[in-house]
C-alpha cells in the first residue's frame, strides 16, 4: 500500500505556526493541546474537557462517586467533571455545577452562574440539591501570572476557599477533592483538612501532565461541624 506524503500516517508531532499576535506561551499551550492524547480522547468520547479523565481515574482508584449521591462541582465550566459525576450517580443522584461563566445545559446536571464565595451560595446549593452534599469537587485553577510563587499562592488560596465552602454544605462522611500544586505551602492546607476529615491524601492522576506540578487533594470521611476541632 502506498503512503502519500502528508497523509498523517507519519509519526510526527503536530506544530502550530506562530501567529503575529500569538505569545510564546499561547503557542506552547496550543502545541500541547494538539499533541495531547487525552484531548483527542475527550473529543472521541464526547467529554467537554480532558479534565474528565482526571476525575475518572481518581474515582476508579478510590470509589468516591456512587449512585444516588448529591454532588457540587465548583468552577464547573465547561462541565467535564460534571459529566463524569452524572454517569456515576445515575438518575437518583443530584448534581449542581457552579461557575462565574455560563455553561451549556447537560442532562442530569443543574448549573448556576454564581460566585461560590457569594454568601448566598451555600444555602442556594443545598436547596438545589435537596439536602447537604455528599461530595464537593473542584478542578478550579486561578489565573496564572507566570511567577511560580505567586501562582502557587493563588491556587492554594482558591483551594482554601473551596474547603471553607465544603465545610458549609458537606454531610457527615462526605468527600472533598480539589486541585492544588506542589510548592510547600500546601502542607498547611493538608493540616487543616486533617482536622475535619478522617483520611487526607495527595493524588496525581495519569491524565495530569507529567511536567506539571498539579496535584489533587482528596479528603474523605468528613467529621461534620459538631465534631470539628476548634
Amino acid at each position: 500500500m502506498s503512503t502519500k506524503s502528508g497523509s498523517g500516517v507519519r509519526n510526527l508531532k503536530q506544530r502550530v505556526k506562530t501567529a503575529n499576535k500569538r505569545s510564546l506561551s499561547s503557542q506552547k499551550w496550543l502545541e500541547r493541546q494538539l499533541n495531547d492524547p487525552y484531548v483527542a480522547r475527550a473529543k472521541r468520547e464526547g467529554y467537554r474537557s480532558r479534565a474528565a479523565f482526571k476525575l475518572l481515574e481518581i474515582d476508579e482508584k478510590f470509589h468516591i462517586l456512587k449512585p444516588g449521591q448529591r454532588i457540587v462541582d465548583l468552577g464547573a465550566a465547561p462541565g467535564g467533571w460534571s459529566q463524569i459525576a452524572a454517569k456515576k450517580v445515575g438518575p437518583k443522584g443530584r448534581i449542581v455545577g457552579i461557575d462565574l461563566l455560563p455553561i451549556d445545559p447537560m442532562p442530569g446536571v443543574e448549573f448556576i452562574q454564581l460566585d461560590f464565595l457569594d454568601e448566598s451560595a451555600p444555602g442556594k446549593l443545598i436547596e438545589m440539591l435537596g439536602g447537604p452534599a455528599d461530595v464537593v469537587m473542584s478542578d478550579m485553577a486561578a489565573n496564572t501570572t507566570g511567577h511560580k510563587k505567586t501562582d502557587h499562592l493563588r491556587i492554594i488560596g482558591l483551594a482554601e476557599a473551596a474547603i471553607y465552602f465544603a465545610r458549609e454544605i458537606l454531610a457527615p462522611g462526605g468527600v472533598f477533592v480539589a486541585k492544588v500544586f506542589q510548592g510547600g505551602t500546601e502542607n498547611q492546607l493538608l493540616a487543616d483538612l486533617k482536622r475535619d476529615f478522617a483520611v487526607v491524601r495527595h493524588v496525581k492522576p495519569a491524565a495530569s501532565r507529567s511536567d506539571s506540578a498539579e496535584l489533587y487533594v482528596l479528603a474523605t470521611g468528613f467529621r461534620g461541624a459538631a465534631d470539628r476541632t476548634p
